[in-house]
C-alpha cells in the first residue's frame, strides 16, 4: 500500500520559513518524479515544484520561484519543499504527490497523493 505523509506545516509570520517533508513507503521511491500542490480556501489546487527522479531537474510555480526550494533524499525515501520569505498568500494546504511517468505540473498525471498538511502565513 502506497502512502505518502507530509509533515511541517504550521503557523508562520510573513518572511519566515518552514520546511516541509513528505515520506514514502509502498513503492520504489527513487522511480518515481515528486511533485508539491497547495490548495487554498475556495480556490483549486495548483502546482507549486517538481523533481526529477534522481533530483537532478527541478520545477517552480510562477509564484514561488526564487522563495521555495524542493529536494529530495532517495535513501531515506523522502521529499522537501524548504519555503522562504513566505507570504500571507502562500497560505494553504501542501500535498505532496508521486508520478511514475512525467515531472509535471499538471496534478492529473500525478499516480498517488498524500493528505496535505496546513500552512498558514500570518500578516
Amino acid at each position: 500500500q502506497v502512502q505518502l505523509q507530509e509533515s511541517g506545516g504550521g503557523l508562520v509570520q510573513a518572511g519566515g520559513s518552514l520546511r516541509l517533508s513528505c515520506a514514502a513507503s509502498g513503492l520504489t521511491f527513487s522511480s518515481y518524479h515528486m511533485g508539491w500542490f497547495r490548495q487554498a480556501p475556495g480556490k483549486e489546487r495548483e502546482f507549486v515544484a517538481a523533481i526529477s527522479r534522481s533530483g537532478a531537474s527541478t520545477d517552480y510555480a510562477n509564484s514561488v520561484k526564487g522563495r521555495f526550494t524542493i529536494s529530495r533524499d532517495n535513501a531515506k525515501n523522502t521529499v522537501y519543499l524548504q519555503m522562504d520569505s513566505l507570504k500571507p498568500e502562500d497560505t494553504a494546504v501542501y500535498y505532496c504527490a508521486a508520478d511514475l511517468a512525467y515531472r509535471s505540473a499538471w496534478q492529473g498525471d500525478y499516480d498517488y497523493w498524500g493528505q496535505g498538511t496546513q500552512v498558514t502565513v500570518s500578516s
